[in-house]
């Protein structure tokens, strides 16, 4: 069972991990983040137990394009809601960027660092 590794956490590059994760504090409704001394690396720690999302500083940071193939994505992050209008709201209010609206059941969107993530109500 000990060679078995356990999801801990999800960790986004980025040029001001203090400020990408104020945003996903304040869009997940989760606590203070817990920032390592040098400002370099800040982990939010969910509440209700389970992975951990972290966020590290990158010299000369270049945030993923949508779509893209020149610079892709590569990963994103997809949020589960139950209010797809008001969470949509809440998002663009907090400084996500809308990036597409057309699929009927989820949305996506960048978040302040240009990371690609979708508000799913599916």
């Amino acid at each position: 069972m000990g060679a078995v590794p356990t999801f801990g956490a999800v960790a986004l590059d980025c040029p001001d991990p203090v400020a990408l994760a104020e945003f996903y504090r304040e869009l997940l409704d989760w606590k203070a983040a817990d920032v390592a001394e040098d400002g370099h690396w800040v982990t939010l720690r969910n509440p209700e137990g389970g992975a951990r999302f972290s966020f590290q500083r990158v010299p000369d940071y270049r945030p993923p394009a949508w779509p893209s193939a020149e610079n892709p994505q590569q990963a994103h992050v997809d949020l589960d809601v139950t209010d797809l209008e008001a969470a949509h709201e809440r998002a663009l209010a907090i400084g996500a960027k809308l990036l597409d609206d057309g699929p009927e059941t989820f949305r996506v969107y960048a978040d302040p660092a240009g990371h690609p993530f979708c508000l799913c109500a599916c």
